[in-house]
């Protein structure tokens, strides 16, 4: 009876202490971030999804100011080339190319609306609102997923540094900490455009 009631104390105090180094926890909460970050990944797809028909709409206007247009497209294509796994996380530099590559689309966007506010024949049709409802729709969603993403980051890279947990943490699952989206500075401010020769449709 005394070695069954020592055995027993020795399962549950062994199990204390294991879930004490973050043993459990650890891994819980990277996995908890990560899943977070699909759904960060879905909102920048939702965008960029839309953006070339909101192009089309632009382009057929005949805007004068075809630099920022394609400035759209170009960056279009640098966000969506760049592809980031989950282990890219913890990946100070590919990260810090794709939140870069992520921003430069933010501001090209904020660019062209600055334009096409220019022009009423633009604005005034049913199909450029719809799309820049969505767009505007797609940047909120991504403002508060990757501030969900970011809290959870946070969460996991303090369990990480803090003890106990930091012992499971490194001896046992050898983990990293995730890095952080943040927008560029100036990112959410409307940006000051050079307008030159606007002529509109004529």
């Amino acid at each position: 009876m005394i070695k069954r009631i020592a055995m027993l104390f020795t399962v549950v105090f062994g199990s204390l202490a294991l879930a004490a180094c973050g043993i459990n926890s650890v891994p819980t909460k990277e996995e908890a971030a990560k899943a977070q970050w699909g759904t960060v990944e879905a909102a920048l797809q939702r965008r960029s999804d839309v953006i070339p028909n909101l192009v089309a709409v632009v382009e057929a206007a005949s805007i004068s100011e075809q630099n920022i247009l394609q400035g759209v497209i170009d960056a279009r294509a640098r966000a969506t080339s760049i592809n980031i796994t989950t282990d890219d996380l913890s990946d100070p530099e590919e990260f810090q190319r794709f939140n870069q590559a992520q921003n430069q689309l933010t501001q090209a966007l904020g660019q062209l609306r600055t334009v096409v506010e220019n022009y009423p024949e633009i604005t005034s049709q049913a199909r450029y609102g719809d799309l820049m409802v969505e767009i505007e729709q797609s940047n909120n969603m991504i403002f508060t997923e990757t501030q969900r993403y970011n809290d959870l980051a946070r969460d996991y890279n303090t369990e990480i540094r803090t003890f106990p947990s930091s012992i499971g943490a490194n001896v046992i699952h050898g983990s990293e900490p995730l890095e952080y989206f943040e927008a560029s500075e100036g990112a959410t401010e409307n940006p000051e455009v050079e307008f030159n020769n606007i002529t509109g449709n004529g």
